[in-house]
């Protein structure tokens, strides 16, 4: 599997982490009383998906320069 394929393929899976958080999240701020923690509990998926989002939103950019120079 290549860096970019295994980049993707995280942030698949951290996508589904950060859905299920905030739905766990959403239902236990419903209930009475919760804990503090539970309404930062989508945080850390959330900035991994940041990191894991711009990574591949500049890949297109990155490999369109790398190609342009192997052709002259």
């Amino acid at each position: 599997m290549s860096w970019n394929n295994l980049i993707r393929q995280t942030h698949r899976w951290l996508s589904i982490a950060f859905t299920v958080a905030v739905i766990v999240t959403t239902v236990a701020l419903t209930l009475a009383k919760p804990p503090i923690w539970v309404s930062f509990l989508a945080l850390p998926p959330l900035f991994l998906l940041l990191f894991t989002g711009l990574y591949l939103f500049v890949l297109p950019y990155i490999t369109k320069g790398r190609s342009g120079r192997r052709t002259n």
